[in-house]
């Protein structure tokens, strides 16, 4: 069945704080395309040396990859860079867009030079000496990495002497944080399929906020799909996380996550160019509510990857 993919690679593992999430992701997509009939071969990665992991894809023999990475040298456009160089097709957007979706700092100025709504924020580089801009931004605040996925480093500021210690945390992971407002209220994710936003899902996680425990625990957040919503806001919502996924330069797929103030003024907080694949992973969830099952929406974007590999002459 679908010998116009041969042999797909369903790419996972990595190095990242991410690791476990993307072997997850990865069997689930094994999974389901090995049920489907497909010829599939799972790779962990354990290198981020290009020439390490060229050897390891080309042993593999695959067509095309299926990237399972989540976090830093997946997510990143690293790994996209070095597929393009190979002149391999794969799943999602390509390197320029996922290295500019991963970075929080830039993707936000590209959300303010086009006009769509974001918490107002400061950027703090751990070199540097820093201050607050206490006219601009007022407690509670969050303050994030630069470059990480699944809430990692991610710390709730309710007032000024907890300060200290959430930078302490997010300069962990990154030289550059972000210092953002804390939008009070509903937080929703809408995923993109193939240019087309698919229904919002509003998510209310037992935790104080949809942390790395509520992401992928069982049973640590409730998920509301379809969204009680107005239907002219649930368009706007939608029409705001296309627009989000258009501006990065992104394909295929994406996640977009935002938040509804108290009076349901949406702001984005940022998009996900390879959104979870697991058992409890919103982009599916999505889907499925749309009537595309798991084995479906793992197909369907690999036929979106083989459409949209870069032919050896135009490199």
């Amino acid at each position: 069945m679908y010998p116009e993919f041969g042999r797909v690679g369903v790419i996972c593992g990595g190095l990242s704080s991410e690791r476990e999430i993307s072997l997850k992701s990865g069997a689930a997509i094994f999974s389901a395309l090995i049920k489907e009939g497909l010829d599939v071969k799972e790779i962990d990665l354990t290198t981020e040396e290009a020439a390490g992991v060229e050897k390891v894809i080309r042993g593999a023999g695959i067509d095309i990859a299926f990237i399972a990475m989540h976090g830093k040298f997946g997510e990143d456009g690293k790994l996209q860079a070095i597929l393009e160089d190979m002149n391999l097709a794969y799943v999602g957007s390509d390197s320029l867009a996922s290295a500019l979706a991963m970075d929080k700092i830039a993707a936000k100025r590209v959300f303010e030079e086009s006009g769509i709504p974001t918490p107002r924020y400061q950027v703090l580089n751990r070199h540097n000496d820093y201050d607050l801009d206490r006219n601009l931004l007022k407690f509670p605040l969050v303050v994030k990495p630069q470059s990480q996925g699944s809430s990692v480093g991610i710390v709730f500021v309710n007032k000024p002497d907890e300060m200290s210690q959430a930078l302490k945390t997010a300069f962990r992971y990154d030289d550059n944080i972000l210092v953002e407002d804390c939008i009070i209220g509903r937080e929703l994710t809408v995923g993109i399929l193939d240019n087309r936003a698919l229904e919002p899902i509003e998510i209310i996680p037992k935790n104080k906020f949809f942390d790395f425990e509520a992401k992928y625990s069982k049973g640590m957040t409730e998920y509301v799909i379809p969204v009680p919503l107005d239907d002219n806001l649930k368009k706007h919502i939608q029409y705001l996380a296309l627009k989000v996924h258009k501006v990065l330069g992104c394909r295929h797929f994406s996640r977009v996550d935002l938040l509804l103030d108290e009076k349901n003024n949406p702001f984005v907080l940022e998009l996900n160019a390879i959104p979870g694949f697991t058992s409890t992973s919103l982009l599916p969830k999505a889907a499925l509510f749309e009537g595309i099952a798991f084995a479906q929406l793992c197909i369907k974007l690999l036929t979106l990857g083989v459409r949209d590999a870069i032919p050896i002459s135009s490199k």
